[in-house]
């Protein structure tokens, strides 16, 4: 390895440990369900995306299983070549039909979906309004576009409307964007879709919403867009296959006019293999899941509001979340990792939250209850939450 390399890695990881910032990675042996195995010790699982547990259910795996014995393991080819398959061509439908617009394209992932999909429509000679919180797929998809980024502070939609009057009446830009998370992965809040929208139409501005951790949660599953009744408001509706879905992949849902535009200037959709039949046959079964069993949300909901309830009854501080995420706000970056070394010790599976994935001096443990958590598993990890909390004078 060159010795200047060497050095700038080894100064750099050693200030990251120092700072409370280096997480260590952590190997299951089991799927990742309510109850994981970790180094032989068996856990409480609270830090999965998997809300509603579809990642290890069966009819998503004989789904899986039958598409890959049919179409193997691989598409062979981009998608613009030849590695459309009719499972492809299924699961574009079946998302369209879920999200309520008139097509959509699947992309390998949602954070290659954000890249691809907002860097196909706007430029350098564009701005897009950014809320200062979204994901870091969105900043990067920003930044690859080229387009000028204006922060817009968040949730604040007094300052989302003037910088949408500031720019608008500049002159200097031939389109303009407002682009936000439907839920906020870090605190669990819910974007003010329907005041944004209003900022929208009267400044004529292209609306694209990522709801990755709002599809499968919010709106009977149908997602943030779903919740708020705004399907024919919102440009692009953007979500992941890999969180409630329980697969892999993301999607941009809208009119015909934008899907096709998408497929013929995506860059990951042009330049890189297409999803795995398998994972195209799995999410279409989970789709279908979320579509017959509402209850499947409801449940997850219940889990939620639950565990909520009883950490603020045994004195931990969370954030405003309106959704299943659940973060118990510490600051203290070397704190937060303390607390979840100690839960972990303790059978309660959680990550720390810190810098750069939040601000500094907000670091958290951001719990994510499941619909397959039951009550018990639930008030487990409650009870372990109150002894450690007390060992470490937090309550």
């Amino acid at each position: 390895m060159s010795e200047v390399l060497q050095t700038y890695l080894r100064e750099n990881l050693d200030d990251l440990k120092q700072k409370g910032l280096l997480n260590s990675i952590d190997v299951l042996e089991d799927h990742n369900g309510p109850i994981i195995k970790i180094n032989g010790q068996e856990m409480i699982n609270l830090a999965s995306n998997n809300y509603l547990g579809f990642a290890s259910r069966d009819e998503l795996k004989d789904a899986d299983m039958a598409a890959t014995k049919k179409w193997g393991v691989g598409a062979g080819a981009v998608r613009p070549i030849n590695g459309t398959l009719m499972i492809h061509k299924e699961l574009e439908e079946k998302i369209a039909q879920f999200k309520g617009t008139e097509a959509a394209i699947a992309f390998q992932s949602g954070f290659n979906c954000n890249m691809g999909a907002i860097s196909a429509v706007m430029t350098k000679k564009d701005a897009i309004l950014s809320d200062e919180l979204n994901h870091a797929s969105i900043i990067d998809g920003c930044r690859l576009s080229g387009a000028k980024i204006i922060r817009v502070k968040h949730q604040d939609m007094d300052d989302l409307r003037q910088k949408a009057k500031e720019a608008t009446e500049s002159g200097l830009y031939e389109k303009i964007m407002y682009i936000t998370d439907g839920v906020f992965s870090m605190d669990g809040d819910v974007a003010n879709l329907p005041e944004a929208v209003k900022v929208a139409e009267e400044y004529n501005l292209i609306t694209y919403v990522d709801d990755a951790h709002g599809s499968g949660v919010m709106g009977h599953g149908k997602g943030t867009v779903k919740h708020f009744g705004l399907q024919d408001k919102i440009d692009f509706q953007m979500g992941t296959l890999s969180k409630a879905i329980g697969v892999v992949g993301g999607y941009v849902a809208g009119t015909k006019e934008l899907i096709e535009w998408l497929k013929a200037r995506g860059r990951p959709f042009l330049f890189s293999t297409s999803l795995t039949p398998g994972a195209s046959a799995a999410c279409i079964a989970s789709l279908d899941l979320i579509m017959d069993h509402p209850e499947y949300v409801d449940q997850l909901w219940d889990n939620a509001k639950y565990f909520k309830e009883n950490l603020e009854r045994i004195g931990f501080t969370l954030s405003k979340s309106d959704t299943p995420i659940t973060p118990v706000i510490l600051g203290d970056e070397n704190k937060t990792q303390q607390f979840s070394n100690k839960l972990i010790e303790n059978g309660v599976y959680v990550k720390p939250i810190v810098y750069p994935t939040v601000p500094l001096g907000t670091g958290r443990i951001r719990n994510m209850p499941m619909r397959t958590h039951t009550k018990e598993m639930l008030d487990q990890a409650i009870t372990v939450y109150e002894k450690v909390g007390k060992e470490l004078d937090l309550i």
